[in-house]
């Protein structure tokens, strides 16, 4: 089939960039796999494998969508009419009452639940582009993978956890001292602040980490960060928030909204398989098995069918009222 994958950013990621990440490695599945890809996004775009074309903010969609296209996948609300079957993946969070598109596909079953949804295709990623991680190096730190900027990432938590662990956290994603949503200054000693990290330099720290700590305050819709670390080896230690419980699975990971648990959990981080960790990601979040899954979804839509039976939505009484979900001593 002819799939337009339609974004409002540039492709391909150059350092964090999540969404770019999936579509990327999705329309690179999709090729693999014997349909011809299309790409709607930002100018300045490249890719080998597909046709791009550019995205225009100022015109609908419906307006930009060639006329050979099968199906269009979106990476955000229609701003219309579309006039072709299609889907749309919800990649974020929205705590205001909203209706969601009938075709919304969401990306784990907590995100799902949350909107009064059912169905959802986990993100996945193409390892190709990754290498081959070494599991049996030595290790000297944790680390953080994430906008240390933003609050309900908690990386204060993270530094706090690992302070009193008595082990060093490397942050990949900030800075000591930030003025990004307001300033911000972290001066624990056991955090050293790497900055916007990617490609091989954030596998470099990835590849000498013993683990991941993310104990996020809010409900995580998926979490790259979480399925890159463990693609390296990383059992993760984070809250038991949105999507965390079900990608951080025994074996993996370890998830509480207690300080005091996380830290002997970190203290004995050591009793987690590289190998298993490594196997879990690569084996249920590779792009080959999310574009198999989302193949299944442009079927249904193209067989005159919707994805849900009634729009997903988020209602008054199921607004999150508190700003951070609460951690424990």
């Amino acid at each position: 089939m002819k799939i337009l994958i339609v974004n409002n950013t540039k492709i391909p990621a150059i350092k964090y960039g999540g969404t770019e990440r999936v579509i990327w490695g999705l329309g690179k599945a999709l090729h693999a796999m014997g349909h011809e890809v299309h790409y709607l996004v930002a100018e300045g775009s490249t890719c080998p494998f597909a046709k791009v074309h550019v995205y225009d903010p100022n015109k609908k969609v419906g307006e930009q969508i060639p006329a050979n296209i099968d199906v269009v996948h979106l990476n955000f609300q229609p701003d219309g009419l579309l006039n072709k079957p299609y889907i749309t993946t919800f990649h974020g969070n929205i705590n205001s009452v909203f209706t969601f598109d009938i075709n919304t596909v969401f990306i784990s079953a907590n995100q799902a639940s949350r909107y009064n949804g059912s169905h959802y295709v986990y993100n996945g990623l193409d390892w190709d582009e990754y290498g081959k991680p070494t599991l049996d190096n030595s290790r000297h730190y944790f680390h953080f993978l994430g906008d240390a900027a933003w609050s309900i990432k908690n990386v204060k938590g993270a530094i706090a956890i690992t302070q009193k662990a008595r082990e060093r956290l490397y942050v990949l994603g900030g800075n000591r001292i930030s003025f990004n949503m307001g300033f911000k200054f972290f001066p624990q000693l056991n955090a050293r602040f790497k900055g916007m990290v990617g490609g091989a330099e954030k596998a470099g720290y990835l590849q000498g980490s013993k683990g991941m700590v993310f104990p996020v305050l809010w409900h995580e819709p998926f979490g790259l960060a979480i399925i890159e670390s463990m693609y390296y080896g990383c059992p993760v230690f984070g809250t038991p928030y949105g999507s965390l419980p079900e990608l951080i699975q025994p074996g993996t990971g370890f998830t509480s909204n207690s300080t005091a648990a996380l830290v002997d959990a970190v203290k004995n981080s050591s009793s987690y398989s590289r190998l298993t960790c490594h196997n879990y990601a690569a084996t249920l979040f590779n792009a080959r098995t999310m574009a198999e899954n989302y193949v299944l979804m442009y079927e249904k839509v193209l067989n005159g069918q919707t994805i849900h039976e009634q729009p997903p939505y988020l209602a008054a009484e199921n607004i999150q009222r508190e700003r951070k979900l609460p951690m424990y001593v």
